[in-house]
């Protein structure tokens, strides 16, 4: 009884592991491709990793940066170049956690596990950075209440990998516990 239990109890952390590992690539996918990057999306005001759009008083619209007018307003090309580098490739590296989770599982092998965490590892420092570097350069035509649905999700997302990537360097230790055989021998 109490091997069916720790069976349960492992297969659950597994699923739930999983199931955030989903989240975050929908709130990546959300955020990133559905909002187009953009964290500010106001009729006056369009600040994205791709669109950087200020309202022109005397056109009485919205009036789109493009690089030159870009490193004029103090927005340097490398910086954006690095940020877009680490957001995207956070939701490259994501998008690969799912399988050496999966693989992991099934085999009991902790070296595919491992590699999960370093994924997890690496996308949580390259969103972090991404942003991090993009609110640096951004912030000065920024304000906390401006910021919408696409910011949201991006803080989100990193506060899940950061919880996930804590899960799986801890759910190791309980995965080994766990034994195929004597559960189905019963």
């Amino acid at each position: 009884m109490i091997v069916l239990k720790s069976k349960r109890r492992s297969q659950l952390l597994f699923l739930s592991t999983m199931a955030l590992t989903i989240t975050v690539i929908c709130l990546l996918f959300f955020a990133l491709l559905w909002k187009a990057g953009n964290l500010v999306d106001l009729p006056n005001l369009r600040v994205g990793f791709y669109n950087f759009c200020l309202w022109h008083e005397g056109a009485g619209a919205l009036q789109c940066y493009q690089f030159p007018e870009l490193e004029a307003l103090g927005v340097p090309r490398v910086g954006l170049a690095l940020a877009r580098l680490g957001v995207y490739g956070a939701l490259v590296l994501t998008l690969f956690v799912p399988l050496p989770l999966l693989l992991a599982w099934c085999n009991n092998n902790e070296g595919e596990w491992q590699l999960a965490v370093g994924f997890l590892a690496t996308s949580s420092a390259l969103l972090a950075s991404g942003l991090g570097l993009f609110l640096t350069y951004t912030w000065k035509w920024l304000q906390l209440s401006l910021l919408g649905p696409g910011s949201l999700a991006l803080g989100a997302a990193q506060a899940l990998l950061i919880l996930l990537l804590v899960a799986t360097a801890v759910f190791p230790q309980r995965a080994e516990d766990r034994s195929w055989g004597a559960a189905s021998s019963v």
